[in-house]
C-alpha cells in the first residue's frame, strides 16, 4: 500500500571472467519496485547484509517487514538482532517456494538477463560499477506495466511527496 512497508531481499550469484565467483545482495521495495541496493562482493556475510540495511534505514526510513528466503546470512543472529532493535519483522518464505518472494525473483531474473548475462566482468570493482549503473537505469529508465507505465522512481516520487517517512 505504500513504500517502505515490505522490502524483499535475495542473493544472486555470478562469476568473473577468471572463474572466481561473486555474490550480489539485492533489496527491492515491493510497493514501488524500486531497487534500493545491490551489494556486490566475493563474500557477503550477515554483518554486511545488516550494514546495507542500516544504510538504507538511515537514508530512506524504516521498513516494517523484510521478506527473504532462509539463507544462512538472513537467518543468522546478526540480522535477527538488527531487526529486533529496529522493530522490523523478518518474514521467511517456505523452503523451495520462491514464488512466495515473487517480486525479488522477478527482479533477479531481469538483473540476470539484462546485466549479468550481458557482461563479462574482469574485476569485482567492474562488476560493482556495472551493476550499480544497471540498477540506476532500472529505477529511472524502465517503465513497469504494474506501475501505470511509470518507472519505479517516478512511481515512488508520488508517494514521497505526500507521505511521511519513519526514521528511527
Amino acid at each position: 500500500m505504500a513504500a517502505n512497508q515490505t522490502w524483499a531481499v535475495d542473493f544472486i550469484h555470478d562469476s568473473l571472467i577468471s572463474g572466481c565467483h561473486f555474490r550480489a545482495f539485492a533489496v527491492l521495495d515491493q510497493w514501488s519496485r524500486e531497487s534500493l541496493a545491490i551489494e556486490v562482493d566475493l563474500s557477503l556475510t550477515g554483518e554486511r547484509v545488516t550494514r546495507v540495511l542500516e544504510r538504507l534505514r538511515t537514508t530512506r526510513g524504516l521498513q516494517l517487514v523484510i521478506q527473504a528466503d532462509s539463507g544462512p546470512e538472513l537467518r543468522g543472529r546478526v540480522l535477527d538482532q538488527w531487526a529486533y532493535e529496529h522493530g522490523v519483522r523478518l518474514q521467511f518464505i517456505e523452503p523451495g517456494k520462491p514464488i512466495q518472494n515473487a517480486f525479488i525473483e522477478s527482479f533477479n531474473s531481469r538483473l540476470r538477463d539484462e546485466c549479468l548475462n550481458a557482461h563479462w566482468f574482469v574485476t569485482v570493482t567492474e562488476a560493482q560499477l556495472t551493476i550499480e549503473d544497471w540498477r540506476d537505469d532500472y529505477n529511472t529508465q524502465h517503465p513497469h506495466g504494474s506501475l501505470g507505465r511509470r518507472t519505479p522512481t517516478e512511481f515512488a516520487s508520488t508517494w514521497k511527496e505526500d507521505s511521511p517517512v519513519l526514521m528511527s
